[in-house]
């Protein structure tokens, strides 16, 4: 899944599998001596309404799911492969799967050289974006396509929040960040996209094998679905990380969460978004969402006590109580002073402010912040995801 801040994003669970450097602290300057002045963060933008027509996309340097590329062919098959043959054959044993099936399959993938240049990391910009980060999501477009989306699927909606404890706008946002509610799921053959990150994953990545080990481990997962479900391994089309359907699950976040919502007795990411809904809330319930604990809080700081480093320095896992927050310079509202539980200090930069950029915005993260950014390893993916789900919702009538 869409399994891109912690400045991880590693392409495990999303179509996503980008890193990003941490977010560096820039302490603030005190100007006159007068006692224990609070200076309020930047303030988060309010969300977008809609409007006649979206504006343009500025780039971003930022983690952010890459737009479909149609792959490029290469006539390069694996059948020619002597380590492709004998993972295939290994892979048979081990899952009792047919052998001559198994080779037929991995032998049909063809190297894709666009694979391999998406894979590789983006260059590391100086300063992140996050104000044009979020124009790219958070925008009219896909704010009306959420609506529409919502309205057909309220229903479902409604089940996945009570079953599971996760807000419908949080799936709402999830779904819209990672496919625009089903319209960009992916144009490269999966068994194409899989085999090559498998096999020829580029050596000049800095964890070249670890990724190959990885995705190595996907294929066979999704060799093993296909075989389970009698879906056909050299049909199914995703991203170019094999990630797949409406909520670009990796086929081993298929195999571990997609659950049967719409109840027809099978389990279809790629054409239920019913489906889609309930394996995403089962997701977020999986990697520890806490029914009614909010994401984040607004954070000011003291200039007197703070001491920012000490509170990036654990990136976005939460490591602070309330009080020990405070004890270090942040300043919470009324609502994140009874917060229980640890918080984490957010940092999202907003451009190079020597260069038109302004001064970062930041946020008190709780644990269910963190539980957003196991699907995508990113704050600002994670924001934007938050963001557009409550832009959703905010122009949803309520029934």
């Amino acid at each position: 899944m869409s399994p891109r801040s912690r400045s991880a994003l590693l392409p495990a669970l999303l179509c996503l599998s980008l890193m990003g450097p941490a977010a560096q602290a820039q302490t603030p300057v005190e100007t006159t001596p007068v006692p224990t002045p609070v200076v309020p963060a930047t303030p988060l933008p309010a969300a977008a309404p809609p409007a006649e027509a979206p504006p343009p996309l500025p780039p971003a340097a930022l983690p952010a799911p890459p737009a479909d590329t149609p792959p490029a062919t290469d006539l390069t098959v694996y059948a020619q492969s002597p380590a492709a043959m004998a993972f295939a054959d290994d892979l048979a044993r081990r899952r009792g799967l047919d052998p001559q099936w198994v080779r037929e399959q991995i032998g049909a993938a063809r190297r894709q050289p666009a694979v391999i240049r998406l894979s590789l990391p983006a260059p590391r910009a100086a300063f992140k974006n996050w104000a044009a980060y979020r124009a790219r999501f958070v925008e009219p477009m896909r704010i009306r396509a959420g609506q529409r989306f919502w309205d057909t699927h309220r229903t479902a909606l409604e089940r996945a929040e009570r079953e599971f404890g996760v807000p419908a706008s949080l799936i709402v946002g999830v779904i819209g960040v990672e496919t625009l509610y089903g319209q960009h799921t992916g144009n490269f053959r999966v068994i194409d996209a899989l085999t090559t990150l498998a096999f020829d994953f580029p050596a000049s990545h800095p964890r070249a094998e670890a990724r190959a080990e990885f995705f190595r481990g996907e294929l066979e997962q999704f060799l093993s679905l296909a075989q389970r479900t009698g879906m056909d391994p050299q049909v199914m089309r995703g991203s170019y990380a094999g990630a797949m359907g409406w909520p670009q699950f990796m086929p081993s976040s298929w195999a571990r969460f997609a659950i049967d919502f719409d109840g027809d007795g099978k389990i279809d990411l790629l054409n239920s978004p019913v489906d889609a809904i309930g394996s995403v809330a089962n997701y977020f319930k999986a990697y520890g969402w806490q029914p009614g604990q909010p994401t984040h809080y607004a954070v000011g700081f003291d200039l007197n006590t703070l001491d920012k480093e000490a509170l990036l320095a654990p990136d976005i896992l939460p490591s602070f109580s309330a009080e020990s927050f405070a004890a270090k310079g942040a300043v919470l509202d009324a609502e994140g002073k009874r917060h229980i539980g640890k918080l984490a200090l957010i940092e999202l930069q907003n451009g190079d402010p020597a260069n038109g950029g302004t001064a970062p915005t930041y946020l008190a993260g709780t644990d269910n912040f963190y539980t957003v950014t196991r699907y995508n390893w990113s704050s600002y993916y994670a924001l934007a995801v938050i963001e557009l789900g409550q832009a959703v919702q905010a122009q949803v009538p309520v029934r």
